[in-house]
């Protein structure tokens, strides 16, 4: 006899939803159910769930009456209006959204780094940003050996981050160029096709951006060092999937490329791809419909005492949103914190 879960997909037609289901599909999760739900305007569709097709229904309180776990990616008005609803019936609710990430009685989640927060849920956990996930997967087992002191991120983010909508303004406009057409510039902040735009997200009063911040604030919750000195900067690039970082590093003690390199190869959710010679290192384009985080171009940083610089790939809609999201359900089922019914 093995438990099985009714999940809850919230925002089941958006690009992370749809991955959502196709990560829960491969992982053959023990759902005893899966149900889609959207807003009133998707209402009717249907959604891809392996070989099946589900329909989807109308996010609304009762939706989550029975549900063991809710995998949310509907935005953070959504997220606060209904996941406080389905957490008082009993489901437990991992949102990809911003809208709890930083609450301090929400645990913030990357299972290989920091699985034990996830002990102090009421009922709700936030999935961090994509940039952030990969970012600390790779850099907390180098933190854990030489202690970390300060970062400087610059990512090279792919328009799947802005969802469907933004996937489809690169296609229309390379699209436009190519045959000399007329284009429109509604999702990203200036043309995205043959361009990169160093602007993602709403500017605040200190110059940086809202999506560069979530770097700083949810680096420090995570890897629990309020005082990290992290200098971000987020650039959209004219990629369809996969997000890439150079990432910068100081230390507090030595610590070589060679020893980052064996640190790496050992480390989980980490494949190490770092041979110059050979021309491999990790690309987007490589990483695509892949769990793992990617990291090569492991070089001493001859600028700073001890330091080291990276670069880190990931697919942004696996293990930035939907792979993160599923491993959390994973990680508290096995932890004994998810009930489900015997079957």
């Amino acid at each position: 006899m093995t438990r099985r879960y009714k999940v809850a997909v919230l925002g089941a037609t958006g690009a992370v939803g749809r991955e959502m289901l196709t990560v829960l599909d491969e992982q053959h999760f023990p759902a005893s159910e899966v149900i889609a739900l959207a807003s009133s305007r998707s209402v009717g569709e249907e959604v891809e769930f392996g070989h099946r097709k589900l329909k989807v229904r109308l996010a609304e309180p009762s939706a989550f009456d029975g549900v063991d776990i809710v995998l949310a990616s509907a935005g953070s008005a959504v997220s606060k209006l209904l996941l406080p609803e389905a957490v008082r019936r009993g489901a437990l609710c991992i949102d990809n959204s911003s809208a709890f990430r930083m609450d301090p009685d929400v645990p913030l989640i990357v299972p290989e780094v920091n699985p034990e927060a996830l002990a102090a849920h009421k009922g709700l956990v936030a999935n961090p940003n994509c940039s952030t996930i990969q970012m600390v997967v790779a850099l907390k087992p180098l933190h854990d050996a030489a202690h970390i002191q300060r970062i400087v991120v610059s990512t090279y983010q792919s328009v799947s981050g802005a969802g469907k909508k933004g996937i489809d303004e690169l296609s229309t406009q390379t699209i436009s160029l190519l045959n000399q057409r007329p284009f429109d510039v509604t999702v990203h902040h200036a043309r995205i096709a043959f361009n990169t735009v160093p602007h993602i997200g709403t500017f605040m009063d200190n110059g940086y951006t809202d999506e560069e911040w979530k770097l700083v604030r949810e680096t420090r919750k995570i890897l629990e060092e309020p005082d990290m000195r992290v200098c971000p900067t987020c650039v959209r690039v004219p990629v369809f999937a996969g997000h890439s970082e150079s990432i910068a590093l100081e230390f507090e003690r030595p610590i070589t490329a060679a020893q980052a390199r064996t640190i790496l190869e050992a480390a989980p959710g980490v494949t190490v791809v770092d041979d110059p010679a050979e021309k491999r290192y990790p690309m987007s384009m490589d990483c695509a419909e892949k769990d793992d985080v990617f990291v090569g171009r492991i070089r001493q940083d001859e600028s700073v005492a001890h330091g080291l610089c990276l670069w880190v790939v990931a697919d942004n809609l696996r293990k930035g949103a939907a792979t993160n999201a599923v491993q959390i359900a994973q990680l508290a089922i096995a932890r004994g914190w998810v009930h489900g019914a015997v079957h």
